[in-house]
């Protein structure tokens, strides 16, 4: 059998970690979640057996690429609050630094915290050169949290069929 390492990340609240089945039960709940969804991929709520698919292609990329999803788990209580990393699947045009929380998570500077971890372990240990965040225009919340990671806003992609602004990355 093969086995890959994915590393764990600590911020000051949060524990970024691979995904495990346990997860399941509250990462499909998000993920069904419209508000949560609107913004996310297509911008479709997912069913628990795509959820299933994601989490196992997130750990297929870690395999493939060493870079990957984590998911978020709140250090103080242990509870699923989302996910962040490095996507970078193969129609991708350049690895792309993503985060979303679960809705009681969002407003307290989370996706701040895991992102900005996420960079400075993708641009050095993680080995890559260049990280972007493709953003659809009226996320205004991601925006934000890209702006306060540094990132400059790059010009546009097409992703799944959507045009997404592009923020570019640098270390800290």
């Amino acid at each position: 059998m093969t086995r890959f390492d994915i590393p764990t990340l600590r911020t000051p609240r949060l524990v970024l970690r691979a995904f495990r089945e346990q997860d399941l039960d509250a990462y499909a709940a998000m993920q069904a979640n419209p508000e949560v969804m609107r913004h996310l991929g297509t911008g479709q709520p997912r069913s628990r057996a795509e959820t299933w698919d994601g989490m196992a292609r997130a750990l297929g990329q870690w395999a493939l690429r060493g870079i990957g999803l984590f998911a978020l788990e709140e250090a103080a209580t242990g509870r699923f609050a989302g996910r962040a990393g490095v996507l970078h699947p193969f129609t991708w045009p350049e690895p792309e630094l993503a985060y979303a929380l679960d809705r009681p998570f969002w407003g307290q500077g989370l996706a701040t915290e895991a992102a900005a971890a996420i960079r400075d372990w993708a641009l050095t240990t993680g080995g890559l050169p260049a990280l972007a965040s493709f953003i659809l225009p009226d996320n205004t919340a991601s925006a934000a949290v890209a702006r306060r990671l540094g990132a400059v806003r790059s010009g546009t992609v097409s992703i799944l069929g959507l045009t997404a602004d592009r923020w570019a990355h640098r270390r800290a």
